[in-house]
């Protein structure tokens, strides 16, 4: 038996601090050999942090990187224990994204990573080039300070192994194992047992399975112990990365680490033994007639044994269940711990919700609730950081800290329902009620007196008074009076983050937290700069839909059962006065459901759908319940609604990033934001396509009716197929 043991980690590295990211590494391998682990993986650019992005531009990092390393190097953290070190290297004028391999305070080689995540949130070939010499390792010179402190001048640069006495390693860097011809196949063809992934994988709603199936996959026909490791946690962006660390051995998962945690440090290990990879690979006829023919890969020779034989004390890891959170358990356990790395680490001193008593903010308000079950939750298991960041965010003195999640929201977060004479008591009473259930301190203000303020100035300015539609005004002046509320909103929500804790003798400020979902930025269904315009939103980036389905899961799951009122509510702005036979609604004000607008997200950005085809798609998806004529007319009308309001997104509150269709224009849809609203070539082409298709559709009747003509003429016997009374039955 060759028994070898080995640790893949989860790690909060946070961009550009460096003590903040060596401080977790060395302690990710101080708990790898206390397990008894020889080969240890961290996250992709750990060492930096993943989310520097221009920063990798400037030397001044590369060289802090390197004097991290060699601060690794020259102690005893790599005795015993071969470990891969995420971090960019300059090599002459080309910038790469490594890993480099160290074992016993050498460097053994570095691995560039050859194929770069480009797309989406990812910009990777903006800061770093290909490695493109895949069939050989070159010389690679070190750093003199490198060089002169572990005695080493030069180390093999490049694509390739490392073939031990007893076995073979490899790198395989994030992106390559999703490309279509992944290094791992031919690694395994030539004798390479355990892959090392060092990844920066970013949370996604309902993203999990793609990345497990393909640890899966690539060990389950093929053979070998996959090992993955990741960042956790918010590092300084808009992106959460949802950790998950896997050994996977043979195709089955046998260690995996948490998705969502408040943990700084998660070290998965697992104990394998790799004459199960050789036994399985001799036993598959393919891959040993296409191994005898494989295309030969660089190696380098390491004199050192990594496996023991074997041993009964040392026991064997198990296939496991993968574990999977449900989308409502994501949308909650997600933002909530992004939410607590920010707060953490921005030097704030809780939060403040403008809470309307709808389903958005309140949303907002019920992940906040859940941040801080987490935290009591982690301090009652003893993690000791959790526990000194909320003493000191909730201002705790004399040795006490949070033990109840109400108590702590109550030190920490603040909600605020700013009525006006257009809201209605059902959401005065439904934001009152959920702010008790989840511990807030809650203010209730009436706004009519800055309202009336502001109108008065107007008038004097003008002689003119605006009136809502309902009293006779114009579209400007109803639209004018709800922007005049949202924004109103927004300005006391600032005023009340900024005074607020001087009020209550804390130090700090308070981050103001917004609301606005996807669909409604995508629709451009808000005021620009309105109560929604914050320092961060924690569901920007996720569907109405999913958050009606996540208010249910939370009554029940998180003890707010007052969630189930908000979202059995119709929902509305409440910007326009309530009467008798008048309620705001925002589909109808919206001219699309929620629904509809989840299916042009996605066409528009997953799909890439331009007007045209989003209209030839959406004959076929509605083509039973509309016409082609009603589906032009809604294709055409979100796109003008889509085009007039998209220069909102430049200024939208920076965003949790969980869906795919995200219109979010800073990173992830990179789209113009001064359109021509009437799209006239592309509308043309879309009224072409429906004359076209009427004009067929008469002629298909015509000739079905000339057909039944013709059929009941014949001899007198009235033969007609059954079921066809309505000659445009079936049309």
């Amino acid at each position: 038996m060759r028994l070898i043991n080995v640790a893949a980690c989860n790690l909060n590295q946070w961009a550009m601090d460096f003590d903040c990211n060596l401080k977790n590494i060395k302690e990710s391998i101080t708990t790898a050999k206390k397990a008894g682990a020889v080969v240890r993986l961290g996250p992709e650019l750990e060492i930096t942090g993943y989310g520097c992005e221009d920063h990798f531009l400037e030397l001044d990092t590369i060289a802090h990187a390197w004097e991290c390393l060699k601060e690794l190097l020259v102690d005893d953290w790599t005795d015993g224990i071969l470990c891969s070190f995420g971090m960019p290297i300059i090599k002459g004028s080309e910038r790469y994204n490594c890993q480099v391999l160290c074992l016993n305070r050498k460097i053994i080689m570095i691995r560039p990573k050859m194929w770069l995540a480009n797309d989406g949130n990812y910009r990777e070939l903006r800061w770093f080039t290909t490695w493109k010499l895949k069939g050989q390792l070159v010389e690679f010179k070190l750093p003199a300070e490198i060089s002169e402190a572990i005695s080493q001048d030069s180390v093999p640069f490049g694509y390739g192994y490392m073939q031990f006495i007893d076995t073979a390693v490899a790198a395989e860097v994030c992106e390559e194992l999703f490309s279509p011809m992944p290094p791992h196949t031919e690694l395994a063809l030539n004798g390479v047992e355990v892959f090392l992934n060092a990844s920066g994988s970013h949370h996604q709603l309902r993203k999990l399975d793609l990345r497990l199936r393909a640890f899966i996959g690539a060990t389950h026909t093929r053979g070998g112990v996959y090992m993955y490791s990741n960042h956790q946690g918010c590092d300084g962006g808009r992106l959460y990365y949802d950790g998950c660390a896997c050994i996977v051995v043979n195709g089955d998962v046998v260690a995996q680490g948490s998705q969502f945690s408040l943990k700084d440090v998660e070290v998965e290990v697992a104990q394998i033994d790799l004459d199960a990879v050789a036994s399985l690979r001799g036993s598959i006829s393919s891959f040993q007639e296409q191994a005898s023919s494989k295309p030969e890969v660089s190696s380098v020779p390491v004199p050192y044994k990594l496996c023991q034989s074997f041993k009964l004390p040392m026991s064997l890891s198990s296939p496991r269940k993968i574990k999977y959170h449900s989308p409502e358990e994501e949308i909650a356990f997600g933002p909530g711990c992004w939410l607590w790395d920010y707060l953490r680490r921005s030097g704030a001193s809780g939060f403040l919700l403008p809470l309307s008593g709808g389903a958005d903010s309140s949303s907002v308000a019920a992940i906040v609730g859940c941040m801080c079950q987490l935290v009591v939750k982690e301090i009652e298991n003893g993690d000791s950081q959790v526990k000194a960041d909320a003493i000191r965010i909730g201002n705790y003195t004399d040795g006490q800290f949070p033990t109840d999640s109400k108590e702590f929201a109550k030190r920490i977060f603040y909600t605020v329902y700013m009525g006006t004479e257009n809201s209605s008591e059902a959401t005065k009473t439904r934001a009152k009620v959920l702010a008790d259930e989840i511990g807030s301190w809650h203010l209730d203000v009436s706004i009519d007196g800055v309202i009336s303020a502001l109108l008065t100035l107007f008038q004097t300015l003008t002689g003119k008074r605006p009136r809502y539609k309902l009293d006779g005004g114009s579209n400007i002046e109803n639209l004018g009076l709800q922007n005049i509320q949202a924004r109103i909103r927004m300005v006391l929500a600032f005023m009340l983050a900024s005074l607020m804790p001087w009020v209550h003798s804390k130090p700090g400020f308070y981050l103001v937290l917004g609301s606005s979902n996807v669909d409604e930025g995508l629709r451009g269904y808000l005021t620009k700069y309105d109560c929604s315009s914050a320092d961060i939103n924690p569901i920007g980036s996720i569907s109405k839909q999913d958050l009606r389905t996540f208010l249910r899961w939370a009554a029940v799951n998180l003890g707010y059962s007052s969630l189930a009122d908000v979202e059995a509510a119709p929902p509305t702005a409440e910007l326009e006065p309530i009467r008798s036979n008048y309620s705001q609604l925002d589909e109808v004000d919206m001219g699309m459901t929620y629904e509809e607008l989840s299916v042009y997200g996605r066409l528009r950005k997953i799909f890439r759908c331009g007007p045209v085809s989003m209209f030839q798609n959406l004959c076929y998806k509605w083509g039973g319940k509309l016409t082609p004529s009603q589906v032009a007319d809604k294709v055409k009308y979100f796109f003008k609604y889509y085009s007039i309001n998209r220069h909102k997104m430049t200024v939208m509150t920076p965003s949790y990033h969980a869906e795919s269709y995200s219109p979010e224009d800073n990173r992830f849809d990179l789209r113009q934001f001064l359109y021509n609203a009437r799209w006239p070539y592309q509308f043309r082409k879309i009224d072409e396509m429906v004359k076209e298709i009427d004009g067929d559709e008469v002629t298909l009747i015509r000739a079905m009716e000339k057909d039944q003509q013709d059929v009941t003429s014949v001899g007198g016997m009235g033969v007609i197929a059954a079921g066809s009374g309505d000659p445009r039955a079936g049309v």
